[in-house]
């Protein structure tokens, strides 16, 4: 990294942030994102998501700064003006997220993939509930599973739709991966299982034209799926940028205690 990085400055298009960015404008020589070794994001988390998958697609993945213009803003710093944000942005703190992919095929054979930063979630499409096999590096680990879906998380998507299914917290440094069942009916005491990163997960629809199941790896949806091929993508890691004492694995440490 250079010792004055260039900084692009990327905002979502509420009008909290784009008031931010109006009031960020003069205060730095912000270049193109595509010129950028470091990104600032202002938004939510939703739009860091965005802007994250848009560096995997492209192929061009730097660093990113995110200030907090939405609600929740876990994967974003706080807004604040005592310090300027070329000054922030150098004395923040690293933390490498790996992305996992998706491979999905449709009952008519299509084929779509895509990333996903916080987690890949399969759900029933329809009243009925879905029938998933599941299988984990070619073995069958559970023939029939009945849900309304099942979900596999990282670490840093383990404290999002994971753990408002009751899956476990885990902490970024553990290179593992949540499998958590979304309301499961068989069999009804499975809470799911923790897996090492490496591991390649493949759902199969049974019953996929009278039980439709849909995927979605993170913002993109897949329709009437027949199978799902989910892995760790730990070449393609990306970094977000805290400050000192808001890094993300504090977050999802203290997640842990709240009550």
């Amino acid at each position: 990294m250079p010792d004055s990085p260039r900084l692009a400055l990327l905002a979502s298009p509420t009008d909290r942030a784009q008031e931010a960015e109006a009031a960020l404008v003069a205060s730095h020589d912000w270049v193109p994102l595509e010129e950028a070794d470091i990104a600032v994001v202002l938004g939510g988390d939703g739009f860091m998501l965005q802007t994250l998958h848009h560096m995997l697609d492209t192929g061009r993945v730097i660093p990113a700064y995110g200030l907090n213009l939405g609600t929740v803003g876990f994967l974003m710093n706080r807004q604040k003006a005592s310090r300027p944000i070329a000054e922030r942005v150098a004395k923040a703190r690293g933390v490498a997220v790996a992305p996992l992919w998706m491979e999905a095929i449709t009952q008519t054979g299509e084929t779509y993939s895509s990333w996903a930063i916080n987690e890949v979630s399969l759900l029933r499409e329809t009243r009925q509930t879905a029938k998933l096999e599941v299988s984990v590096n070619g073995k069958v680990r559970m023939p029939e599973l009945s849900c309304d879906g099942v979900l596999v998380a990282t670490p840093a998507g383990s404290t999002a739709y994971n753990l408002s299914a009751n899956g476990p917290i885990l902490p970024l440094g553990s290179a593992m991966l949540a499998l958590t069942p979304i309301s499961p009916f068989r069999p009804r005491r499975w809470r799911g299982a923790i897996l090492p990163e490496s591991c390649q997960i493949l759902f199969r629809s049974l019953e996929a034209a009278k039980r439709p199941v849909s995927v979605v790896a993170d913002q993109k949806e897949v329709r009437d799926i027949s199978e799902v091929r989910v892995s760790a993508a730990r070449e393609h890691r990306l970094t977000l940028l805290f400050d000192k004492g808001r890094s993300l694995d504090e977050r999802i440490f203290a997640e842990q205690f709240l009550v």
